[in-house]
């Protein structure tokens, strides 16, 4: 069976096609500047060539129908017809306190995803705008819902509690949430098989390093904790984001500078992180590697703060789960920057961790970069979403959860 693998936003959609049986990419594709001049799909087939197609797609309906319409073209299409997709899977980033498990989507899970909106205004409206395309032009296909927020479920109440007055919990649930779920899911389930491993019998730390980033302590397969919070701007430093400051920062800016809480919040989103501290260098890892090697002030600056975070977290994860058997590096920065993980992990050496430098230098590879020894192992699982997806959509299909 094929599983088409849908992650629309507001003004595109990417896809993948992905074989459930043997679990390859069949195809993959991005559709960009839905409803803006310019629009165009580029398009790979596995094995073959991209194609770019130049074509106005006015709304998310007209995007879908231009990939269904590729992936069956005769020349260079995946599939003979549609009848050779059997199931589509949905990135939905927030699922609320409603949904700890990906679901078969329903007029009532549509709702239930809308209801999420006010948590995710950027992301629920867009994913709900691709389901009801898909479902339009595939009205025989069953439709799965994958939540970015489900795999954190089961943080019990002192992980996820905030220790604001308990009746805004109670009703407008404002809680911690987490993010990048399906990433920890599929990285912390790899790595117990790389380590030939019961996930079940492990604590593991996933280090979900990109330009946005999140930490998870993995207990015995289940999400113990995690960094982001209510909402992905909570947690660690990240590209963009300032990840966790004092909350009376808002309104000193605001009073300061003559700014609303949303336009603080709006700087505190696209004008912080690695960005801000790099006074407007870079939010680009890359460029502040080769900056921070090179000597520049503002690129130290931002990289340093930067680790700092991701080190604090780990101590902390690693005391909340009275040990640690295994830490993961993944996403863009943790599968491909030697220098930060090397700069990390030797903060680390009070666990008897020590690099093994040759395969630290690996990039974007699964490899295990700890020497043997007695300490936890640490592994560089890069992540596969798409086909986490696609294997939970496949097992909702089967029947199996």
């Amino acid at each position: 069976m094929n599983i088409l693998v849908i992650n629309c936003g507001s003004s595109s959609l990417k896809f993948q096609l992905i074989d459930a049986q043997s679990e390859k990419l069949t195809a993959k594709g991005l559709c960009e500047r839905i409803g803006i001049d310019g629009s165009r799909l580029v398009y790979t087939p596995a094995g073959g060539k991209k194609q770019i197609t130049e074509a106005e797609m006015k709304d998310h309906k007209e995007a879908v129908s231009l990939v269904l319409k590729t992936l069956t073209n005769p020349d260079y299409g995946a599939v003979k017809d549609l009848s050779e997709i059997g199931a589509v899977g949905h990135r939905i980033v927030h699922g609320g306190e409603n949904f700890s498990k990906a679901t078969l989507i329903t007029d009532e899970v549509k709702k239930a995803i809308a209801d999420c909106s006010d948590l995710a205004p950027l992301h629920n409206p867009a994913n709900l705008i691709g389901i009801e395309a898909c479902e339009a032009l595939m009205p025989s296909v069953p439709m799965v819902a994958v939540f970015d927020t489900a795999f954190h479920q089961t943080m019990p109440e002192e992980s996820y509690l905030y220790a604001i007055p308990y009746r805004y919990y109670r009703d407008y649930r404002v809680r911690r949430y987490g993010f990048h779920g399906t990433s920890h899911e599929y990285v912390s389930s790899r790595a117990a098989a790389v380590l030939g491993k019961p996930v079940e019998e492990l604590k593991i730390i996933v280090c979900h390093l990109g330009n946005g980033a999140s930490i998870s302590a993995v207990k015995n397969g289940k999400c113990l904790d995690t960094s982001m919070g209510l909402t992905p701007l909570e947690g660690l430093v990240m590209g963009t984001r300032s990840g966790d400051i004092d909350p009376a920062i808002v309104e000193f800016i605001a009073n300061k500078e003559g700014k609303t809480v949303s336009e603080v919040l709006r700087m505190l989103n696209k004008e912080s992180g690695v960005y801000g501290l790099s006074d407007g260098f870079s939010s680009d890892f890359r460029d502040l590697e080769d900056a921070y090697e090179a000597g520049n002030e503002n690129a130290k600056r931002a990289m340093e703060v930067y680790i700092h975070s991701v080190i604090k977290y780990i101590g902390a994860y690693t005391a909340e789960m009275n040990g640690v058997d295994a830490i993961c590096f993944t996403a863009g920065v943790g599968e491909n920057s030697p220098i930060i993980r090397d700069r990390i992990l030797q903060h680390l050496m009070y666990m008897n961790i020590t690099i093994d430098e040759v395969a630290n230098h690996k990039r974007g590879e699964e490899v295990v970069i700890s020497n043997p020894g007695p300490g936890p192992k640490v592994l560089v699982i890069p992540t596969n979403e798409e086909l986490s997806i696609a294997r939970q959509t496949y097992a909702i299909v089967k029947g199996d959860n």
